[in-house]
C-alpha cells in the first residue's frame, strides 16, 4: 500500500515483527483479555494483538488508513476512525464487557494527555505504551530529581510504572529523531473522588516548578497565603520534593481544611 506519512499525526509505524510480539508479551495479553489500542496505524500491532486477545477495539484518526484497516481479517477486531482523545471515556468503554488493557504505540504529541485521560478510568487494568525514551524516564522518575513531575506523580499514584524495554528508532518507518521505550503501568488504585482532587492538587503544585507549594496552591485555589497557614503541612518546599504518598496526604488535608467544593475535580 502506497502511503503518505503525515507529520501532523506523528506517524511512526513499527516494522519489526519480533518487537510486535514483545509488546504483546510486555502487556501480558491473554486469550480472555479485551484490549484497547490507540493509534492502529497500518495495523501491524493491531493484528498481533488480535492473535492473543479475546477482543481488540482499535482507534485510528487517519481516515486514509480506513480501507487498509477494514481489510484486516481478524473477527475479534472493532475499528473506530476518530480521535480517542476527544471521545468521552464512557463512550470508549461501552465497547467492553468489563475491564480491559490499554496497549498503544502512541504518537509522541498525545502521550501525556492520553495517559491522564485513561488514568481517570475505573475499568482499565493496565496501560502498556510505546513512548519517547525521555517521556518513559519521566514516568518512572523518583521524587527529588529533575525528571520528576506531574506525570511521574500521577502514574505512580495509581501503580508502579516500569520501563519494559528500550526501543531503537531504527525499527520505525519513517525513522523518528529519538529512541523510544515501552512502559507498562499496572493499575493498583482506581480513580475516584479522592483521585480527582489529587489530580488537581498535583497540577496546581507543578504549575510553576520554581515556586513553592504555598505560592502555587494559593494561586491555584484563589486564596490568600495566610489561609493555608494552619494546614499542618510544610508548604515551603517545591513540588518535586514530594513523593506521591505525600501528595496524597496534602490532598486529604486540603479537602478537610478548605472543604470539598474548593478543589474542583479534573474535567475529562
Amino acid at each position: 500500500m502506497k502511503f503518505n506519512f503525515k507529520k501532523k499525526f506523528g506517524q511512526n509505524f513499527i516494522t519489526d515483527k519480533n518487537l510486535l510480539k514483545s509488546i504483546c508479551l510486555d502487556a501480558d495479553i491473554h486469550a480472555t483479555d479485551e484490549v484497547l489500542e490507540i493509534g492502529a496505524g497500518m495495523g501491524a500491532l493491531t493484528s498481533a494483538l488480535c492473535q492473543e486477545a479475546k477482543k481488540v477495539v482499535a482507534y485510528e484518526i487517519d481516515q486514509e488508513l480506513k480501507p487498509h484497516l477494514q481489510a484486516l481479517e481478524p473477527q475479534n477486531l472493532v475499528l473506530h476512525f476518530e480521535d480517542a482523545l476527544k471521545k468521552p471515556l464512557a463512550q470508549i468503554e461501552s465497547d467492553f464487557e468489563g475491564c480491559y488493557k490499554l496497549v498503544a504505540n502512541l504518537p509522541y504529541y498525545i502521550t501525556t494527555p492520553l495517559i491522564f485521560k485513561f488514568l481517570q478510568s475505573t475499568l482499565v487494568d493496565s496501560i502498556t505504551i510505546m513512548v519517547q525514551k525521555e517521556v518513559g524516564e519521566r514516568i518512572v522518575a523518583q521524587f527529588g530529581g529533575k525528571d520528576y513531575g506531574a506525570l511521574s506523580v500521577c502514574c505512580q499514584y495509581f501503580g508502579k510504572p516500569k520501563i519494559m524495554r528500550k526501543v531503537p528508532k531504527s525499527v520505525f518507518t519513517p525513522q523518528p529523531d529519538v529512541d523510544s521505550c515501552i512502559v507498562r503501568l499496572d493499575i493498583e488504585k482506581r480513580y475516584d473522588e479522592n483521585a480527582a482532587n489529587f489530580f488537581q492538587v498535583v497540577r496546581m503544585c507543578f504549575k510553576s516548578r520554581r515556586k513553592t507549594l504555598l505560592n502555587n496552591l494559593a494561586e491555584g485555589l484563589g486564596v490568600e497565603k495566610s489561609t493555608l497557614s494552619g494546614l499542618g503541612f510544610d508548604l515551603n518546599r517545591r513540588a518535586e520534593q514530594l513523593s506521591p504518598t505525600q501528595f496524597e496526604q496534602l490532598t486529604l488535608l486540603l479537602k478537610d481544611y478548605l472543604g470539598q467544593d474548593k478543589i474542583v475535580p479534573m474535567l475529562q
